[in-house]
């Protein structure tokens, strides 16, 4: 049974940073693309960035280019998002999700977990 848990949300001032972990069971984690998306309340979730099986090939959205970065270690199955210069508009619940291809966009993601809310204000 594949299990993705999220931690490390929390309440931070704008301009400030903060790290959402994510720890992956049940799987080969070294084979499979990871990715981070976040919903806002009332607002379609969207893609924040995504990371290679091996790590080396990063995509970020365009919002969050440059002030986030998403990194894994594969020898603990966790993913990260280092958030930096957070903004009130990065207000979300974040998820991590696992993806059935060793490159992100090859494949899809299948497995999710449940969700970790980061709160930034102004």
């Amino acid at each position: 049974q594949v299990q993705l848990v999220e931690s490390g949300g929390g309440l931070v001032q704008a301009g400030g940073s903060l790290r959402v972990s994510c720890a992956v069971s049940g799987r080969t984690f070294s084979r499979y693309a990871m990715g981070w998306f976040r919903q806002a309340p009332g607002k379609e979730r969207e893609s924040v960035a995504d990371i290679s099986g091996s790590g080396g090939t990063t995509y970020y959205a365009s919002s969050v280019k440059g002030r986030f970065t998403i990194s894994r270690d594969n020898t603990k199955n966790m993913v990260y998002l280092q958030m930096n210069s957070l903004k009130p508009e990065d207000t979300a619940v974040y998820y991590c999700a696992s993806g059935t291809a060793f490159m992100p966009y090859a494949g899809t993601y299948a497995y999710w977990g449940q969700g970790t809310q980061v709160t930034v204000s102004s």
